[in-house]
């Protein structure tokens, strides 16, 4: 006859299997954070240090990140259908508004996408001049701010140049000949952003290349922002170093809680009022 064994035997078998299996999860868990891309992302996104004294004005870089992801999504998108010549741009643009799925909404949000990001992007550098984030030891994380700013101001001119309309040619005729006043090379350069003696097609199809180019250009100096500014750690309102929590504990779990107060606020205010 076989016995049972002792209940108090079972349950402690059953509690070390638990305990094993936490054990091989954390295990599992730890060396899957250590692959390549899952630990840039858990690194910089989940557990790298951020100061527990954030306020509202330090999420317009997240934002401006999240900005220029739409605008490389949409301008993907809108490339699909644009033809780079003088004689079809505007109607490929029409085609684009009148005849492609959703083609409408692509290119306001393009367009519209653009003017909030530099909105965004201008906040952004507001926060940094008044907190101080251009000090030492930031300085190379300011200058290359400094070099994205300039780069997306370029890649918004030449966008503007692309539906090649009326405002869009002369723009692209006035801004040009702003380099004709460099002393000894600024009308060979001049010359050379045309690719000939006047605003052309040759014009048109060098500022298409260098927009659908430039994001991507702007892409790899913001992951090169965002390394050094994590390499140097970043900064905060009072400008001293304090207590530390998770990245993704303030992007996830605080706003989450904001907004369960704000809803739990709001059904207490309507019971009030009814």
């Amino acid at each position: 006859m076989i016995r049972r064994p002792p209940r108090s035997t079972l349950s402690s078998s059953s509690a070390a299997s638990d305990v094993y299996k936490r054990q091989l999860s954390y295990l599992y868990t730890m060396k899957l954070l250590k692959r390549p891309i899952i630990n840039v992302v858990n690194n910089h996104l989940i557990d790298y240090p951020t100061p527990i004294n954030f306020n509202y004005w330090y999420n317009f870089g997240l934002l401006s990140a999240v900005c220029l992801g739409i605008q490389i999504l949409t301008g993907i998108f809108l490339a699909m259908h644009y033809t780079p010549h003088i004689d079809y741009a505007w109607l490929s643009v029409e085609h684009i508004m009148r005849d492609v799925n959703y083609g409408w909404l692509i290119r306001y949000m393009h367009a519209n996408g653009a003017s909030m990001f530099f909105i965004v992007v201008y906040v952004h550098l507001l926060r940094g001049l008044y907190y101080g984030s251009y000090k030492s030891p930031r300085g190379l994380v300011w200058g290359l701010g400094v070099a994205i700013l300039i780069l997306m101001m370029a890649t918004g001119f030449i966008g503007y140049v692309l539906p090649w309309g009326q405002m869009s040619f002369w723009a692209a005729t006035v801004i040009t000949n702003l380099f004709s006043a460099i002393p000894g090379f600024g009308v060979p350069l001049v010359e050379f952003l045309w690719g000939g003696f006047a605003v052309d097609n040759a014009t048109l199809n060098r500022f298409f290349s260098l927009h659908y180019l430039l994001p991507f250009v702007l892409l790899g100096l913001v992951m090169l922002h965002i390394a050094v500014l994590h390499q140097e750690g970043s900064s905060n309102p009072l400008g001293l170093h304090g207590k530390d929590i998770d990245f993704a504990y303030l992007l996830v779990v605080i706003p989450a809680l904001g907004l369960l107060e704000r809803v739990l606020i709001e059904n207490k205010l309507n019971r009030l009022n009814v």
